[in-house]
């Protein structure tokens, strides 16, 4: 008798166990970590890292006036790292007249619309007790023509008898810009007022060009670097790096040296990454300037490698053709530099959205994901790009608000930038794609997670596995500090696929992922993929 009800005592405490788990699964939304998975996360403190890239008006409002913010990233923090991103990019937060903030009125400041410097400091220790590390957009190419440096050159200009010579000895500002006596004959030429001088702005009259030939506008600038660094930024993101000198590859080259060279002599672990938006026979060459990294246009926008691998027909733009460029854009990359980290990205905030190019097709959208993240490099994910926002047409719409609620009067919903179209989401907002395993938010989740169990992914070198000839099958190696994994991509967007993996030694597969959920097996040293899928062995 004693021992039934013993028997029957151990039934009830593990059946009341068997409760509070199946409770916990429950509120966990069923997403507690199983399979690979569970494998542990190796993420290494290094500029290898998987970046978000934020525009702070459309992300997040803190405090209900339509904008978003900077207290809006912080309260939003648990998020990024929840996906899984250990950087985060944030576009122009300095004062500026413009939606976009790249024609900065003042270096050393944070635009009122999005907050206070206290604000910006609070981020920035927040970030970097989560061990993420938080870049920010300078743009040194131009200014805003009411930054204090224009305005004291353009007094000083104003002042000039007809008979006067300019000089940067007696205006130093005077020498930060390229102006001219009489207009060159360009439109990208602008009257100072009514004198007779113009001034260079190439991009726009609200963004004159700066001089970089002025050793007191580099000391200045080296202020300015100096300045967000004591901040705690971890480095910056360069804009528009190949227009310096327009056209001049070497002179570009040479000032990134000057910015490079000073940056790391104040933080030598600071992560910078230029924009040079050319070919990659230009941009390689700016990897000889010392800066980690410049942004890969060759995989990007679309007319680029992604798009092509998985929007075109034929050998050209085959899973073959995806693996031979890694191999082709790595070794461009490393003529100039070994030590260069590729910095991969499908879109960003001057494209329009993935989900238009893949036709709002979540499949594709989804393999997309796969395509861009586990390149070798840093790898950056545009913000909205996780839930397949949409996105097309002029700047302000490819700026639209962060979708994270199908109510638009929901907390934390911004208004977007005023010129803004209306952008119609075709996919579920973030708050119900978290709650969906099969959302596009999981899969970029699972995609992440699968990028830090394996260092090899960024860090690894590539080559091709030339014996798999199914065009449909990318099939390539990452080696990194002795270690070699596998990886094969299945771009075929309906046929389930076998590649024998027998002849490189004895593997397992540490971890996969598939459009429609299908699972990847390996039997015997065979690898079976369903369509749209990647697996990575070791």
């Amino acid at each position: 008798m004693q021992q039934r009800e013993n028997r029957l005592q151990k039934i009830i405490a593990l059946a009341l166990v068997l409760a509070v788990v199946c409770g916990v699964l429950s509120a966990c939304g069923g997403n507690a970590k199983t399979g690979w998975r569970a494998r542990e996360v190796t993420v290494i403190d290094d500029n290898y890292r998987t970046w978000y890239e934020i525009f702070v008006g459309s992300f997040y409002d803190s405090d209900g006036d339509g904008m978003g913010d900077l207290q809006g990233v912080i309260s939003k923090l648990d998020y990024i790292e929840d996906l899984g991103f250990n950087g985060i990019w944030l576009m122009p937060i300095m004062p500026s007249n413009s939606y976009h903030k790249y024609d900065v009125k003042d270096y050393m400041a944070i635009d009122p619309a999005y907050g206070t410097m206290e604000d910006f400091d609070q981020l920035a220790a927040a970030c970097n007790e989560r061990g993420i590390k938080l870049i920010i957009d300078l743009v040194l190419n131009h200014t805003s023509p009411d930054h204090a440096w224009f305005q004291e050159a353009s007094s000083y200009l104003a002042s000039l008898g007809p008979n006067d010579e300019p000089s940067a000895a007696e205006c130093q500002y005077y020498g930060y810009y390229n102006f001219s006596k009489g207009n060159p004959g360009s439109d990208a030429w602008y009257q100072v007022g009514s004198t007779d001088y113009y001034y260079e702005g190439q991009f726009s009259p609200e963004m004159p060009d700066v001089n970089f030939e002025s050793q007191e506008l580099r000391k200045d600038f080296e202020a300015v670097m100096d300045f967000w660094l004591e901040k705690g930024v971890g480095g910056f993101r360069l804009d528009a790096v190949k227009e310096f000198y327009s056209g001049a590859t070497s002179k570009n080259v040479e000032v990134l040296s000057w910015v490079n060279g000073h940056v790391k002599s104040v933080d030598p672990d600071a992560y910078i990454v230029g924009e040079c938006w050319d070919a990659l026979p230009t941009y390689a060459q700016y990897y000889a300037s010392g800066v980690d990294s410049f942004f890969d246009f060759e995989f990007s926008g679309s007319t680029g490698v992604i798009s092509k691998t998985l929007n075109y027909t034929g050998a050209d733009n085959s899973a073959q053709a995806y693996a031979k460029t890694l191999v082709r854009v790595q070794n461009a990359i490393r003529e100039y530099r070994e030590d260069a980290i590729d910095a991969p990205f499908f879109v960003n905030h001057d494209m329009a959205r993935a989900a238009g190019y893949m036709s709002h097709d979540a499949r594709k959208v989804k393999m997309g994901a796969a395509l861009n993240v586990l390149m070798s490099g840093s790898a950056f994910v545009y913000y909205g790009e996780e839930i397949g926002m949409a996105g097309t047409g002029k700047d302000e719409n490819k700026r639209a608000p962060m979708y994270w609620s199908a109510d638009a009067g929901a907390k934390g919903m911004t208004n977007g930038p005023a010129d803004m179209e209306p952008q119609e989401n075709r996919f579920a907002c973030a708050e119900e794609q978290m709650k969906a395993e099969d959302s596009i938010y999981s899969f970029y989740k699972d995609v992440i997670l699968l990028r830090n169990q394996n260092p090899e992914i960024a860090r690894g070198t590539v080559a091709r596995l030339e014996e798999v000839e199914d065009l449909d099958i990318a099939a390539i190696s990452k080696t990194y500090d002795g270690t070699t994994i596998y990886m094969l991509y299945n771009i075929s967007e309906t046929d389930e696929k076998q590649v024998d993996m027998q002849q490189y030694g004895e593997l397992e597969i540490a971890g996969y992922l598939s459009v429609d959920g299908g699972e990847v097996v390996m039997e015997d040293g065979t690898v079976t993929l369903p369509c749209y899928s990647v697996v990575v062995l070791r």
